[in-house]
């Protein structure tokens, strides 16, 4: 009986104790097997590559990549990169492919593949049609043995010896380096093409550079809030027109819409605390002369250049020399543009 308890009581015991794990340890440990991987790339950065980086170069069609599984995730990351650097690829499931995907791959495309082991069903299936089709197969493979391998046109390595995960299984540093290899040959085309940053932006249109090369003041400003006074307007008028706009200052023009000054908040507040007559002021006596102003149609940047560098949170928006409006910090800041 007093064994059972002990038994008892061991085993509960055990229940209760946590596993401990060295989480440092083990996480230097993933990064130092992946780093390892990466690390014997620069091996097979030969004369085999160089040729396949001309080949692809060279493609008067699109780059078709596709893959199963993990892989298949990191063509859908090398075709988002391709696409967005310069260089035309399509995703193309390789499931998907016989059941009717396939009809994507036109006459000049390259299809490159991309396999661990290269001796995948799917794989299997997929390499006859494509085959068929004429047209080219690069592998991306880590298996040079497999069938892959021996039925692709060119062979990009990538050699695995161990995953980062703890079984040896889960796919980790097989797709790292496949990843890499990816990027490797999308900067190499892009490069190669003389991509540009202006380039780029014409791909990343909602991006913060797409909008500092291609967003005009005439985008960002508001035209229709137009706050605006006359030379012998009062001061009263003055005030209530900048505080009715909300934009921190008023313009003053002639009645053919002709730029004479600007008035802000802060000479308001500098006219009273220098004790001014405010009955008998006009709006040309308080107004500031020559006023920052920029062209409707330049890009929002420059407004914020302007701005940054005249310490000042509005200028003036002219079209064809005539007034139009004011283009606040808050419009361009808003765009994501400063």
């Amino acid at each position: 009986m007093i064994l059972s308890y002990i038994l008892v009581y061991l085993y509960a015991k055990k229940l209760m104790k946590k596993d401990t794990f060295n989480l440092k340890e083990l996480a230097l440990e993933v990064i130092n097997k992946e780093v390892k991987v990466i690390n014997e790339l620069p091996n097979y950065i030969d004369n085999n590559f160089i040729n396949i980086i001309n080949l692809l170069h060279n493609c008067k069609g699109r780059l078709i990549i596709s893959g199963i599984g993990k892989s298949a995730i990191i063509a859908q990351k090398i075709v988002a990169t391709m696409n967005s650097t310069g260089t035309p690829a399509i995703f193309m499931h390789a499931a998907d492919a016989v059941h009717g995907d396939l009809g994507v791959v036109q006459k000049d495309d390259i299809v490159i593949l991309i396999s661990k082991s290269g001796n995948t069903s799917e794989i299997k299936r997929l390499i006859p049609f494509i085959k068929g089709m004429g047209n080219t197969i690069v592998a991306i493979i880590a298996n040079k043995d497999s069938y892959l391998a021996s039925h692709s046109d060119y062979i990009l390595y990538t050699p695995v010896k161990e995953e980062a995960c703890q079984n040896n299984l889960a796919p980790t540093s097989s797709t790292t380096v496949q990843m890499v290899m990816g990027d490797i040959i999308s900067v190499l085309l892009s490069t190669m093409r003389h991509f540009t940053p202006e380039d780029f932006a014409r791909y990343h249109p909602g991006g913060s550079l797409g909008k500092r090369l291609y967003m005009t003041v005439e985008d960002v400003f508001d035209s229709t809030n137009r706050p605006k006074v006359y030379p012998n307007d009062n001061v009263q008028d003055v005030i209530v027109n900048i505080s009715h706009h909300r934009l921190g200052a008023t313009v003053v023009t002639d009645l053919q819409d002709n730029l004479m000054g600007i008035i802000t908040d802060g000479d308001v507040r500098r006219m009273i605390e220098r004790g001014l007559p405010i009955d008998s002021l006009k709006a040309i006596d308080i107004m500031s002369k020559g006023p920052k102003t920029i062209d409707v149609s330049a890009q929002a940047v420059q407004a914020f250049n302007l701005m940054e560098k005249y310490q000042i949170t509005s200028v003036v928006v002219l079209s064809k020399g005539t007034y139009v409006g004011l283009i606040h910090i808050h419009d361009i800041l808003r765009e994501g543009i400063g």
